[in-house]
């Protein structure tokens, strides 16, 4: 019945049949590991996963009991995650106007993913065997008992792994949104509550597969290395120093997720503003309408840009923080002379893997209604996905108490373990009042965005400085719960009661490590609202394109509010860990200075002049860089602008549903520009520290301050990270605030659709996109790819 009335609806409004397109998404899009694996014959793929986890399960058996644990726990989750995906995939994906907009919407993404890809895989390729060279002509660490080649090879092989990981991590997002989107425009058709559990366990496909791989690739990475190089034998590398062999995984993983976040990024907010700045104010057409020429491309942009830019950035965070708070606890567990220092190092495999157990709980804990056929008002999307985070947050506070006494209990300080369980409660505590701060400054339920809708009803410019007022204002409140849990941790730490031989404590750094792995406990779950947004954004765009009865949009109109709700609240929380995490990555690159320059180095003297420039070239990186980025949407938008006023002028039927828009050309025209544009923000990026380094090692050298060159580095790194995370949180909020001031007024306040005050606010959001999904995102990124690549780099600052 509700197919006939969705027929009916559509007469004459929709192009004709013959002008869809039928094309089927290829298998040449996938990647090549993909490809590869589907060709295999099926014994054979059995045989062969047979062995490898055989293979696994004895390296794994051979380093120890709790990487077996680990190894299990990952294996359980991606079964889990398989299990999500065929019950996704069950579900139908509605008429064939519904797959037709779909098929080109995969399309895109899984080309624009190929080719973006190939381009980062070989800049890669080219830091690899920069890293190598590099590799190979520093000093020799004393305390060390490999060869520099041996070395050398680890580190490339560790940065490559991480950079391939990082791109499935991405793909992953990505697979599963262009799959689920139209499955979930179709449940609306019969029940907002089965469309908001689609698209909430296709996101939780996605988050469990990364941050599974994630701790997975960190797990096989250290146990083959313990194994191979016979860690802790006669004459071999301590297993208290083995961490530090695997930072070349995480400085992989932040590459790729750099410019994966720049070109995604790009590409969506580019077709947004060129979707809306003609389609919505120059002619007035609704949003994802299918007469604009530029939907396709805005809908393309959603999956490139939010789903596997953000599954890769996930996946970075989580490597970066497991990989520094290893080295912490193997430092601290060396000075503190600990008979069995595999517990603290180990400590963040064991917290990621509940973290994946107690996430999936959360997951399956949102479940359908049971009257399917209930399609009007529905239970708060937000008031669904908060009990699934509360049940998630609950969980994870148990597991992590059980933790620290199984993991972190020693006869030195019995009690250290209590501490340690309530620096991981102060991390709990931070990321759930991170999420409900910057849901606060985003959500239209509260009164910050409500204000900014206010504003719009006198004018573009009111909006504007409202928008840009409501974004500086929400930097305060984090960074002073960030403050206070980095003091917390660390002082609980510190009183822990472990001292090093001189009895001094020792415990502080770690204190504050621990408090980065309770924050990110939840990881999994956060990575599922994330994915959620951009899922139901999508679906959205579907149900408008293929023109569904009104009270279908309604539906995923809703479930897109509380997607760019929980897609704001998530940036929120990976700044706050970022912060944490490139604090703690900053103490480990001290560390390996002192160890190479054979000297102490636990200060930095911002007073010296070199070092305060350093600083101030920090904070300069961060602002041109999210300038560049900026300034690269604004470019590859104009483009789109001209495209689809061209198409609108020589194309005049296509408002009368009479002549089909070239879709094609605006997806053409963003790729290629996306592509072309995320390259310069990027190698500033990656060059700047290095080309930093090496002037003032210079400088130093002739000046007689041999350690000048570190110095400046650690004064750019410190400064960069707090203007980072302050400019992050003021672009992100703002941005996130704009776009829900938009939906408030579209839900019929102020005047409604079509209004002036909806016109002031497009343009807020307009200014708001390359904000919030382009340069906020890409900020975090980069402060922790800064850390890492500054860790991997040391030597060449000497």
């Amino acid at each position: 019945m509700m197919d006939n009335v969705m027929e009916s609806g559509n007469v004459g409004r929709t192009f004709p049949n013959n002008m869809r397109s039928n094309k089927k998404p290829s298998s040449s899009s996938l990647p090549m590991v993909f490809r590869v694996v589907m060709r295999m014959n099926v014994r054979l793929l059995f045989v062969f996963l047979l062995f490898s986890f055989g293979a696994l399960f004895y390296v794994g058996a051979s380093t120890s009991p709790i990487i077996v644990f680990v190894f299990s726990v990952c294996i359980l989750s991606f079964l889990v995650a398989i299990y999500l995906t065929k019950w996704v995939l069950s579900k139908d994906e509605g008429p064939p106007e519904m797959i037709d907009i779909s098929d080109a919407i995969r399309d895109g993404a899984e080309g624009f993913f190929k080719t973006q890809y190939g381009s980062i895989s070989k800049m890669a390729l080219l830091l690899a065997l920069l890293i190598f060279a590099i590799y190979i002509f520093r000093p020799q660490q004393d305390s060390s008992t490999l060869g520099t080649f041996t070395t050398a090879s680890i580190t490339v092989f560790s940065f490559l792994l991480g950079a391939v990981c990082s791109g499935m991590a991405g793909y992953v997002g990505m697979w599963v949104s262009v799959r689920a989107n139209v499955r979930v425009s179709s449940a609306a058709r019969r029940s907002a509550r089965e469309a908001l559990q689609i698209a909430v366990r296709a996101g939780g496909f996605s988050a469990l597969v990364v941050v599974g791989m994630a701790v997975l690739g960190v797990a096989i990475l250290y146990a083959t290395f313990y194994v191979c190089l016979g860690v802790d034998s006669p004459g071999s590398i301590k297993v208290t120093d083995l961490p530090l062999l695997l930072v070349g995984y995480g400085f992989g993983a932040s590459f790729v997720a750099l410019f994966a976040q720049l070109g995604g990024g790009i590409y969506t907010k580019a077709a947004d503003v060129g979707a809306d700045l003609v389609g919505k104010v120059e002619q007035g057409i609704p949003e994802d309408d299918p007469r604009n020429p530029a939907v396709i491309a805005d809908l393309v942009g959603d999956n490139v840009g939010d789903c596997a830019a953000r599954g890769a950035d996930l996946f970075e965070s989580i490597a970066a923080e497991i990989i520094s708070a290893m080295i912490l606890g193997g430092t601290m567990a060396r000075r503190c002379k600990i008979e069995d220092p595999s517990g603290f190092i180990l400590f963040p495999l064991v917290i990621h893997s509940f973290d994946l157990i107690v996430s999936s709980v959360g997951i399956f804990s949102i479940r359908g209604t049971r009257d399917p056929g209930v399609i009007g008002v529905m239970e708060d999307p937000m008031t669904i996905l908060q009990k699934g985070y509360s049940v998630t947050i609950l969980l994870a506070v148990l597991t992590f108490g059980l933790s620290t006494r199984w993991m972190l209990y020693t006869e030195q300080a019995p009690s250290a373990w209590l501490n340690f369980a309530l620096c991981g409660l102060v991390g709990i505590m931070t990321a759930y009042i991170f999420v409900w701060i910057t849901q606060y400054y985003t959500d239209y339920k509260h009164e910050p965005v409500r204000k900014l809708a206010l504003s719009s009803s006198t004018g573009h410019g009111t909006n504007i400085i409202a928008g840009i007022s409501l974004g500086l204002e929400s930097t305060a409140l984090p960074v002073i719960v960030i403050s206070i849990s980095i003091v917390s941790a660390f002082w609980l730490g510190q009183t822990s009661g472990l001292v090093d031989e001189a009895g001094n404590p020792t415990g502080g750094l770690f204190g504050t490590a621990v408090a980065t792995m309770g924050m990110l406990s939840t990881a999994a779950y956060v990575l599922t609202m994330d994915m959620f947004g951009p899922i139901a954004d999508n679906a959205g765009g579907i149900v408008e394109m293929s023109q569904q009865p009104e009270s279908v949009r309604e539906i995923t109109d809703v479930l897109d509010a509380a997607g760019n709700t929980t897609k704001a609240t998530t940036k929120g929380f990976a700044i706050g860990s970022a912060a944490l995490a490139s604090f703690l990555l900053f103490s480990a690159y001290m560390d390996e200075v002192a160890s190479f320059a054979h000297t102490s180095f636990t200060q930095v003297d911002i007073a010296i002049p070199e070092v305060f420039v350093g600083g101030l070239l920090g904070s300069m990186l961060i602002f041109l860089f999210s300038a560049w980025a900026c300034a690269a949407v604004g470019r590859t938008a104009q483009e789109v602008v001209n495209e689809v006023r061209r198409q609108f002028i020589e194309r005049p039927g296509i408002m009368d549903y009479k002549e089909k828009p070239d879709y094609g050309r605006c997806v053409a025209i963003v790729a290629s520009a996306s592509l072309r544009e995320m390259i310069k923000p990027g190698a500033l990026a990656v060059l700047s520290p290095i080309f930093i380094g090496i002037l003032f090692r210079v400088l130093g050298y002739y000046t007689g301050h041999p350690l000048l060159g570190a110095k400046v580095v650690a004064a750019m790194l410190m400064f960069a990270t707090v203007s980072g995370i302050l400019m992050a949180l003021f672009l992100n909020t703002a941005g996130g605030a704009w776009d829900n001031a938009k939906k408030y007024i579209e839900t019929g306040a102020l005047g409604g659709k079509g209004s002036d005050s909806h016109k002031a606010a497009i343009t807020g959001d307009t200014v708001g996109d390359p904000f919030k999904d382009t340069a906020g995102p890409s900020l975090h990124v980069l402060i922790k790819m800064l850390a890492t690549i500054t860790l991997v780099m040391a030597p060449i600052f000497l």
